[in-house]
């Protein structure tokens, strides 16, 4: 899967910005976490820092992305059986960045006459994934198993999970542990096919990253 990376900036700042600049904001050489900075317990995502990225294909042109923020969860982090850990995010589909109004608007829009909508339609309801199993894959890597609730259906999804960092948040002197993420889903699965017969992409690459602080 192609590496979306996303700088930890303002959301609305991001949907404006070329893949080529948030590869760039988060580039650098890939730094040594210092797991010992790591403790077990509870943890609640900081909305204002955790993103779910998403693009597909366009006509089979260009690809398109767009930036779903305020995330909002939990983490129970068991750092002597990572396998133990659980995680449990909403992401509210409602206020999804993306760089064109229009097309803003028609993800939201409401069905014609009365109809289904041709992507979420107004209002609504936010995304949920909760795990079910952590597979610690190498050092710093797991795959994370879990039931992804959107537009109504559920799904169960795996993100290849990637530990980005850990440590004391200099700004609010907090615990925080962060994590890369990805996974493909197909949005046919969720009852949301508009377009894919003229070539609007079904599949859609899901690029995570979160920061979880310590409560």
């Amino acid at each position: 899967m192609r590496k979306l990376t996303l700088s930890l900036v303002g959301v609305a700042g991001l949907a404006a910005l070329s893949v080529g600049t948030l590869q760039a904001q988060g580039g650098g050489q890939p730094r040594t976490v210092d797991k010992s900075q790591i403790e077990s317990g509870s943890y609640a995502a900081d909305p204002a820092h955790s993103l779910v990225g998403w693009r597909l294909d366009h006509l089979g042109f260009n690809d398109y992305l767009g930036i779903f923020g305020d995330i909002e969860g939990t983490l129970e982090l068991d750092t002597a059986n990572p396998a133990a850990s659980k995680v449990d995010v909403t992401i509210p589909i409602a206020s999804v960045v993306v760089a064109s109004s229009g097309l803003r608007d028609h993800l939201l829009r409401a069905g014609q006459d009365g109809g289904a909508p041709d992507f979420f339609g107004p209002n609504p309801a936010p995304a949920r994934f909760v795990s079910t199993s952590v597979q610690v894959t190498d050092d710093d890597e797991a795959n994370i198993t879990g039931n992804l609730t959107l537009n109504g259906v559920t799904k169960p999804v795996t993100i290849e999970a990637e530990l980005a960092g850990a440590g004391t948040n200099g700004m609010n002197q907090k615990k925080t542990v962060g994590f890369h993420g990805e996974t493909t889903i197909k949005r046919s699965e969720f009852n949301i096919p508009w377009g894919i017969p003229f070539g609007i992409g079904d599949e859609v690459e899901l690029e995570i990253t979160v920061a979880f602080e310590k409560q």
